[in-house]
């Protein structure tokens, strides 16, 4: 073991003593049973849909155990950190409304960055080097390569542990003189573990566990020509827990081999342990088989997908609790995210994430919503992802409440559920707007069925020369009816299917023609509501189109 003396000036003369730390952060003097929870995200990406769903249970647990919440973004790897990623992560906890109770400059347990706590993490280094529970080590990468080949050549574990832990039992004299060389080394952990050796402990969501103990001689500071000095995420997280008086930490399952060298570093430290939860990784179905939803190959694994597209918060967040705890998935939208989360009933096999009933489940949820919420909620996305469409619902609100009204509303008893997500709008309403439509000029266009353009061109004019704007829906119709007998069409499907080469199409082709001229699209709500919507001048301006 070093004399004090060396170690004590391998660091700042004025680097503070534990107590300073424990002083300056001390026991919350919450209520038994408070519950302390923390998210780490790392800079270093996108924020995983599954990051948004450990929050979500985090801030769930702390809130309804009168605890706190916090998130602590870990960014000792500053090499691999990418810019915006903190702003990014900012954005997906406001948009889904799990906003933290501490974090960046609001909270009295800070920094909660990792990058700005050098001299917290120095000072434990520093305690664990004075009583030899970590040493210094002067292993050059490429004797670290060596190690690592010996050991797959015959086939044993790989790490720095044992005989192969080149300077764990170095001398005194022997680490002095690497010092005098000017060496850079690293702090690694003295670990108590050998080879053999189990270790159980309790998972707040999987009960008892028990694994092979730690052996390896893990890495605590990086290297000594690195600035600033920090530590490595298993060290970094030890000390911040405990300061910030974390008791529970919920993270993924990958997590769960980490655990022996968590609980190891806890007690040489002399810090009270945390209580671990492991939940199962979110899945996505891929053929026959389930794997972990990917950063690298879905798109839905990163929380910007769901922004982007204007998902629904509320929705995605009563989807996303009825994955924790499927119970919730059959209550209620409103009760299911009152109702508290439960890490008794997590799973511990890998809920899938299915888009399609996530996007009935926002279909349903934007069905109760009234249009003056929806021209809010839309219009607060737009201003980050559709200008153009902010102009339009600013200065056509009063147009764009009436066509939500189109098959929605109190007194329909089946609404319209066309509008799953904020991005939606301009497909399944943008034609309602002026601005936003492109007129359909073409006769050719595939969209009109491939009838003549000769007979395409005297429907529309025939249809705009004679047009009413009826009150009555079945009068209105009525128009197309007539037209439709006179240009030679079938009066239904079954009779032009009896004998196509006796008509160019039926009442339904004739229907098409002025759907596609008033809505651009072959499927749309009521065509006597769109019209009455539009208005008269509108209504002709768009069939006139067609005539040529």
């Amino acid at each position: 073991m070093l004399d004090r003396a060396v170690v004590d000036a391998l660091f700042p003369s004025d680097l503070p003593e534990p107590s300073h730390w424990e002083e300056q952060y001390p026991p919350r003097g919450l209520a038994e049973g408070a519950k302390v929870t923390r998210l780490g995200p790392s800079p270093t990406g996108f924020l995983h849909i599954g990051g948004l769903y450990v929050g979500m249970i985090d801030r769930d647990i702390a809130s309804h155990s009168g605890g706190a919440y916090i998130v602590r973004v870990e960014d000792t790897d500053q090499a691999r950190e990418v810019p915006g990623a903190v702003d990014q992560f900012n954005r997906a906890f406001a948009y889904f409304g799990i906003q933290p109770d501490e974090a960046d400059e609001v909270g009295a347990y800070g920094p909660y960055h990792q990058s700005q706590r050098e001299q917290v993490y120095l000072t434990y280094v520093r305690e664990l080097l004075r009583s030899g529970k970590a040493y210094l080590c002067f292993a050059t990468k490429e004797e670290l390569a060596d190690i690592t080949a010996r050991q797959q050549a015959t086939k044993l574990p790989t790490g720095y542990y044992g005989r192969w832990a080149l300077w764990r039992d170095k001398t005194a004299e022997e680490v002095q003189e690497a010092l005098d060389a000017g060496r850079p080394y690293v702090v690694r952990f003295r670990s108590p573990g050998k080879a053999g050796e189990r270790t159980s402990f309790v998972d707040a969501i999987r009960g008892q566990l028990e694994h092979e103990a730690n052996r390896n001689d893990v890495v605590i500071l990086k290297a000594s020509d690195s600035s600033p000095r920090l530590p490595t995420y298993h060290f970094a997280h030890a000390v911040d827990d405990h300061l910030m008086r974390v008791n529970l930490v919920i993270r993924g399952e990958e997590w769960i081999s980490s655990v022996p060298t968590h609980l190891q570093l806890f007690d040489a430290l002399g810090f009270e342990r945390v209580e671990y939860a492991h939940i199962a990784p979110l899945m996505k179905q891929q053929g026959g088989s389930r794997r972990k939803l990917s950063k690298r190959k879905d798109p839905e694994a990163s929380v910007e997908y769901f922004i982007e597209a204007g998902f629904p918060a509320e929705a995605v967040q009563y989807y996303l609790r009825g994955l924790v705890n499927a119970r919730l998935a059959e209550l209620p939208l409103a009760e299911a995210l009152e109702a508290p989360l439960s890490l008794a009933e997590c799973g511990v096999a890998g809920p899938l994430v299915d888009l399609v009933k996530l996007d009935d489940i926002c279909a349903d949820y934007v069905a109760t919503l009234s249009g003056e919420e929806i021209v809010d909620r839309i219009s607060v996305w737009a201003a980050a992802y559709d200008p153009e469409l902010v102009e339009v619902l600013s200065s056509s609100r009063e147009e764009a409440l009436a066509a939500l009204q189109v098959e929605r509303g109190p007194e329909v008893s089946n609404p319209r559920k066309d509008l799953r997500k904020w991005s939606d709008f301009r497909s399944a309403y943008g034609f309602f707007f002026t601005s936003l439509f492109e007129l359909v000029t073409d006769r050719t266009d595939e969209r009109l069925g491939g009838l003549s353009p000769e007979l395409i061109s005297a429907f529309a004019a025939d249809f705009a020369d004679g047009y009413a704007d009826l009150e009555d829906g079945q009068e209105w119709f009525g128009q197309i009816r007539e037209l439709a007998a006179k240009h030679g069409f079938a009066p239904n499907p079954r009779e032009f299917k009896k004998n196509p080469d006796s008509y160019p199409g039926s009442i339904k082709e004739a229907a098409q023609l002025i759907r596609v001229a008033l809505t651009g699209s072959m499927r749309s709500p009521d065509l006597h509501a769109i019209a009455r919507t539009l208005g008269k001048d509108e209504v002709l301006r768009r069939v006139r189109a067609l005539v040529g």
